[in-house]
């Protein structure tokens, strides 16, 4: 044989010995492959969940332990969340991923001795954009740039049209949950507004136990986690108020409220949510210091939802927290009573000007009439006149941004049925549909159609104010700051005189009903400075004047 051949042989022989061995590994290899487990899955802007198992049963893990975690980026960034206690020795971490691609995570436990939580990595896929709710498709809700109004992270504004659900959340079975949400979802609501403690729910259970160093109860807000969901998938915002009316170390120790609120946003910030924040001042101006600590600890650093605060009763106090960055609105209630009095407060008051002041915030009134309701003061309940008024009046007498809505048996979640009728149907089911709820969707209708974030209070425009004879007769009128929209909401006098300078050029006008949304022509009566437009008919009605897009 020659050395030629005796080569040729050797190399075929090593290419079939080689073979051979890729006909062995392979199957094993593919097995492999087979075998590893699918990274989990999760759309952008979506929930991403991990759950832990502790190797350690803590006496009390909330005030025990601490969980963290650490994303990271498709692109390399960072960001922490905070994990929580989910009862036993079960801890969890929600996180909503704002990027396509690989994302991976790793965590930190205060107790590093226990491996079951500490340090642990892992890896999950965000994919494409779902389209299933107004959440999906453009994202969590945060302040706008402007900081006048609400915007999603797509940079869509979000009005803020809210509906005072107060105890409902805690006190509603789950399939009376899912019909309110359902049918506040249908009136066009964008935003809940429900209080989570204290308070017991339908199995006496609460939110936590003790007050020095208080015990959470995870079955309680197990419960809650199913309330936030059914909202955000009807489309609706939850605004949750955290705490109510603890404004005092007695109700709670500052440390301890600090660890109630972590414990709640970890649980619920990567839902779409918002916190309204409670802080009623008093004259030394001691629960404004603590709640700006509270806030601090609480929100004062890294990425989170919208916080609104609310002042309650106590109005000035928000001038206290105009330096603090945590806060991102302003929230303030014109109250339930209705008299001069408090309409001047409403209409001329310091929310008619505060809103300029450095830096600039939204300003939401959370606390309008409540339909159908009477304060102890009041001689008869709120009618559904005087819940538009107030509720147009709140929109156009500050930058628009939102307004909320309440109705009595809704927002205290009456579930007798006081029937006359002999139907059965609890108070809160029938108050669903008093006349100014169902009127809701009609505000939300115009304001969803304009750009309603380009508003401004524009009183100069009117050439008459009937609100100087009678706070009820007043007129509030708001224009865009180049003068292209103006819009002007008319309580019941039966014309509005404006100056011609405040018309848009080529303007085209038209009413608005307040009670249906239903839209007709608007002529006006021209002369030498002014022009007179007079309403289709009685009752409350909103001109709307824009420039025509067919002007040349």
């Amino acid at each position: 044989m020659s050395l030629i051949a005796f080569a040729y042989r050797l190399s075929r022989r090593r290419f079939y010995l080689a073979i051979g061995v890729c006909l062995l590994v392979l199957p094993e290899a593919l097995s492999a492959a087979t075998d590893s487990k699918p990274l989990p899955q999760v759309p952008k802007w979506g929930r991403f969940e991990q759950s832990f198992r502790s190797s350690v049963a803590y006496a009390n893990p909330v005030q025990d332990a601490a969980l963290s975690v650490t994303f990271t980026s498709p692109l390399g960034e960072t960001l922490k969340a905070n994990g929580f206690w989910d009862g036993g020795k079960t801890w969890r971490v929600r996180f909503a991923p704002d990027q396509p691609g690989k994302w991976s995570f790793k965590t930190t436990f205060s107790d590093r001795t226990n491996s079951s939580l500490h340090n642990i990595a892992g890896e999950f896929l965000c994919t494409a954009l779902t389209s299933k709710s107004r959440f999906d498709r453009h994202g969590p809700v945060q302040i706008a740039r402007d900081r006048r109004h609400l915007e999603h992270r797509d940079w869509t504004p979000f009005f803020w049209l809210a509906d005072t659900v107060s105890d409902g959340a805690v006190l509603a079975k789950a399939n009376e949950w899912e019909y309110y949400a359902q049918a506040r979802a249908q009136q066009k609501f964008s935003v809940a507004e429900w209080i989570a403690a204290p308070g017991r729910n339908l199995e006496n259970e609460t939110a936590y136990s003790g007050n020095a160093r208080i015990v959470i109860n995870p079955k309680f807000f197990q419960k809650l986690d199913a309330r936030v969901e059914a909202l955000n998938r009807a489309g609706i915002l939850n605004a949750i108020v955290p705490l109510r009316d603890m404004v005092d170390e007695e109700a709670l120790p500052e440390e301890q409220a600090i660890l109630l609120l972590r414990y709640m946003v970890a649980r619920w910030d990567a839902n779409d949510v918002a916190w309204v924040v409670t802080c009623e001042g008093d004259n030394l101006g001691r629960n404004a210091s603590r709640w700006k600590r509270i806030g601090r600890a609480v929100f004062g650093t890294g990425r989170h939802a919208p916080v609104i605060l609310n002042a309650g009763e106590t109005y000035w106090v928000l001038d206290e927290f105009r330096a603090e960055r945590w806060v991102d609105a302003f929230g303030y209630q014109s109250g339930q009573l209705v008299n001069d009095d408090t309409l001047l407060w409403l209409l001329a008051g310091p929310v008619s000007r505060d809103w300029m002041k450095p830096p600039v915030r939204p300003f939401i009134n959370l606390a309008t009439a409540h339909e159908n309701e009477r304060p102890p003061q009041a001689q008869e309940r709120a009618d559904p006149l005087t819940v538009r008024r107030a509720v147009y009046w709140s929109l156009l007498n500050a930058p628009t941004a939102g307004v909320n809505y309440g109705g009595h048996g809704v927002c205290n979640w009456m579930t007798d049925s006081r029937s006359t009728t002999g139907d059965s149907l609890p108070v809160w089911q029938k108050a669903l549909f008093m006349p100014a709820a169902k009127q809701m969707s009609s505000v939300a209708g115009l304001f969803n159609t304009i750009d309603f974030w380009r508003l401004r209070p524009a009183p100069e425009v009117l050439a008459r104010q009937p609100g100087l004879e009678s706070p009820s007769r007043h007129i509030a009128a708001a224009a865009t700051e180049i003068g292209d929209v103006v819009l002007i909401y008319v309580p019941e006098d039966r014309s509005v005189e404006m100056t011609l300078a405040a018309l848009p050029s080529s303007p085209k006008a038209i009413w608005i009903n307040a009670r249906t949304g239903e839209r007709s022509p608007a002529v006006a009566v021209v002369g030498n400075t002014t022009c007179t437009f007079a309403t289709p008919g009685a009752g409350d009605w909103l001109l709307y004047l824009k420039t025509s897009k067919d002007q040349p």
